[in-house]
């Protein structure tokens, strides 16, 4: 049975923002992509369209984050779907939030400026 820790997670930093990856075709998974993302309180985040849905799942703390340019604050527990394509930005809350993130391998985004940023924490 493949237990995974949190010592075993690759970090990686962008905008701010630590990915812990967990869960990805570069570990041994087919099908998903998991990692824990790490967000600074005040963080503001980087606009981008994911080319696949997106789940967020909160974990700690709270984020504000605005899907097709509706603003929501999410808090523990909260989950957010993020349908593939759709406009998404990050912002830190008040507090610093821990959120788990599941996808499917192949995630790209593209970022305002129209460059695709391929996420080596789903790779």
């Amino acid at each position: 049975m493949p237990v995974l820790r949190p010592a075993d997670a690759v970090r990686h930093e962008a905008h701010g923002a630590a990915f812990h990856t967990l869960v990805a075709p570069s570990r041994g998974s087919a099908e998903l992509c998991a990692w824990r993302l790490e967000v600074p309180a005040g963080q503001v985040g980087a606009p981008h369209r994911p080319s696949r849905e997106e789940v967020l799942l909160v974990l700690d703390g709270d984020l504000h984050v605005t899907l097709d340019g509706t603003t929501t604050t999410v808090v523990a527990g909260d989950v957010v779907l993020v349908p593939a394509g759709a406009e998404l930005r990050v912002d830190g809350g008040d507090a610093p939030a821990s959120v788990w993130v599941t996808t499917s391998p192949g995630l790209e985004a593209e970022l305002a400026d129209g460059s695709r940023l391929v996420p080596p924490w789903a790779r």
